[in-house]
Parts: structure tokens; sequence; C-alpha cells
């Protein structure tokens, strides 16, 4: 079999030149906390467990804009971010709601998690192909940070509310199915890297952000679970609304 290195020069030397340290560390921030997810996962600490998944969404969060802003964008980084990411918020997630909520369903259980994981890893490998051709205001279908990032909020809820140790809740089954589905889906998702949301705003934004702000610490569990929801939902929902609005609108008359 032949290697594709050898047959394209150029992707060698590429790589011989080296790779950008400081938005690779930052991926690296995020895969080694998605792996510590795990291993809390394993011990049977699911808060601890969600919580350095969330952390892990923060570390890639920055990684991408460190890249653009010290100019350091590669397709090494934009791969390695990818792997990093199927393993923080694909498989770490996944495992984290099978031992909490999933295995009482047994074979049920275990291939909900498999399905969110599987359409997770497609959700990213799709992304990547579409990256030259899809606007970067939007995103096609449910981001694999935010799904992880709302099964991580459900399971701080959870503990916020006074529940404790593993659960078996049917809404939990029905979630992970829905998150798995709106990662495949078409919905288009914003993708908040709109340059114009970083240009002055009337007064009225900046004291939302500082109630947002006292909000998250007074209420993390609470504000941070519903923030995703929301996001969850905001496509389908508005995908439905055009869809009825455009039903309703009455056709235009023709001219006699």
């Amino acid at each position: 079999m032949k290697n594709p290195l050898f047959e394209h020069p150029e992707r060698l030397e590429t790589l011989r030149k080296g790779v950008y340290i400081v938005p690779n560390l930052v991926t690296t921030g995020s895969l080694f906390a998605g792996f510590y997810g795990i291993v809390a996962t394993i011990n049977g600490d699911y808060r601890t467990a969600s919580w350095f998944i969330l952390v892990s969404g923060i570390f890639d969060a920055l990684d991408g804009k460190v890249a653009r802003l010290t100019g350091t964008t590669s397709r090494f980084g934009i791969e390695y971010d990818s792997l990093a990411d199927l393993v923080a918020f694909g498989v770490a997630p996944a495992l984290l709601i099978y031992n909490w909520a999933l295995r009482p369903y047994g074979k049920i259980g275990w291939l909900a998690a498999f399905l969110y994981v599987v359409c997770g890893a497609l959700r990213l490998a799709r992304f990547n192909v579409q990256v030259p051709f899809v606007e970067s205001r939007r995103f096609v279908g449910l981001p694999i940070p935010a799904a992880a990032s709302t099964l991580s909020s459900c399971v701080l809820l959870f503990y916020y509310l006074g529940g404790s140790g593993t659960v078996k809740m049917v809404s939990v089954l029905i979630l992970i199915y829905l998150l798995a589905f709106l990662m495949i889906s078409n919905f288009p998702y914003v993708s908040f890297k709109d340059p114009e949301l970083l240009k002055r705003r009337p007064f009225a934004f900046l004291v939302l952000a500082i109630v947002a702000i006292i909000v998250i610490v007074a209420r993390p569990e609470i504000f941070i679970f519903t923030i995703f929801v929301v996001y969850m939902l905001s496509a389908p929902v508005l995908h439905m609304a055009r869809f009825l609005y455009w039903r309703r609108k009455p056709a235009p008359k023709k001219s006699e």
C-alpha cells in the first residue's frame, strides 16, 4: 500500500517544518479535561466528570480563537482538534450518561450511548469536509461540544436538585437519542464566530452580560443547563416556525 505522504511530498515538508505550540497546547488541555472526565466516571464521581467535560468545552472554544488571533491556524491543528473533540465530547459524555442513567436499560442503554458517539464522529467528519464551503456564522447540525455540555449540565442539575448516585429516567434516554439526531441533522445553528459580535453594541448589552455573569455565579447548574437546552432547541424551533410561516403565507395573486 502506498503512503499518501510520499505521493504528496508537500505534506511531508509541512510536517517537517513543525507544528504550532500554543493552540495545540490548548487543544491538549481540552483532551486532558475530557480524559479526566472519563476517569472520574469510572470512579463513580459523576459530578466531577460533568464539570471536567464543561471545562473541556472552554478549552475547545479557546483553541480556535487563539489560532486565529495568532495566525497559527493549520491543517494539523484542525485534525488534532477533531480527534480531541471525539474523546472529550463523544466518548466521555457517552460513558458518563451510560454509567449514570442508561445502564439499567441494558442493550437499549449502551446502544443509545454508542449512537451518540458515532453521530458525534460523523458530525466532526462532516464539519471538516464542509469547512471551506459553509459560512462561519452557522454550524450545520448541533455542534458536538454543545451536545456534550447539555448532557453534563443535565447531570449537574440533578445533583443540584438533591439527587445522588445513579438514576433511571426515560427522559435521559430520549435526550441522548435527540442529541444524536440533531448532531447529524441539517438544522443551522448559530456559531457565535461572527466578528460583528465583537464590535460596539448598545449599553443594554453590557448590562445583560453582567446580569448573566451574576446568575451563572449564583446558580451555575440551572443557568448552564437552561442555556444549552435553549441552544439545542433553537434551530429546530426556528425551522418549524419558518415552515409554518411559509405554509400560511397566501400565494401571490395572478394578474388578469
